[in-house]
């Protein structure tokens, strides 16, 4: 009358069984076979005393005058802009980072520094303060002042349209800008 279809069943059975086995197997290897894997991060404590003949890590909190261009400040500035501004302006800074190929208006080139919003590094600190309207270009207000400030600096070490701000109104202007 009715026949007789454990064949049928035999190969779901089969693969179910298998998964099961493949799944302790796997997590088996997770939790006591796989070391794990290195990201490489080494975390330096930037408060942590500095070894003899180590050179110390450089801690942007401490400039007293941020708005004044130094090595370390240009370094510092250019790893900022590598993390936050380099998708979109470019690795190279010339406006073809890969988020910005689908902006419209393009990022800005700065290396050859066609400014919009002023020349300066008074006018860029606006920009990097308050992001310009109708662009892509966000405010970046959340940054401390000193890392806006750096990444200026490494902004005009790129740029061939360099700031011609006086010095001394850069200075007045970073005392009532913070």
């Amino acid at each position: 009358m009715s026949e007789n279809r454990d064949e049928y069943n035999r190969g779901g059975m089969l693969a179910f069984t298998f998964s099961i086995v493949f799944c302790f197997a796997f997590f088996f290897y997770l939790v006591a076979v796989n070391k794990g894997v290195d990201l490489g991060e080494n975390v330096i404590d930037p408060n942590a005393p500095v070894a003899e003949g180590a050179t110390p890590v450089f801690d942007i909190t401490k400039v007293e005058e941020p708005w004044v261009a130094t090595p370390e400040m240009v370094a510092y500035g250019q790893k900022s802009y590598m993390t936050n501004c380099a998708m979109c302006h470019g690795n190279q800074g010339q406006g073809d980072g890969a988020a910005g190929a689908a902006l419209n208006p393009k990022p800005r080139n700065l290396v050859e520094g066609k400014w919009t919003q002023g020349e300066g590094i008074i006018a860029h600190y606006k920009v990097l303060q308050n992001g310009i309207k109708g662009t892509s270009m966000a405010s970046y207000q959340h940054f401390k002042p000193a890392e806006r400030w750096a990444i200026l600096h490494y902004m005009d070490s790129i740029t061939q349209n360099k700031s011609k701000d006086d010095p001394a109104k850069v200075a007045e202007f970073a005392k009532t800008a913070e």
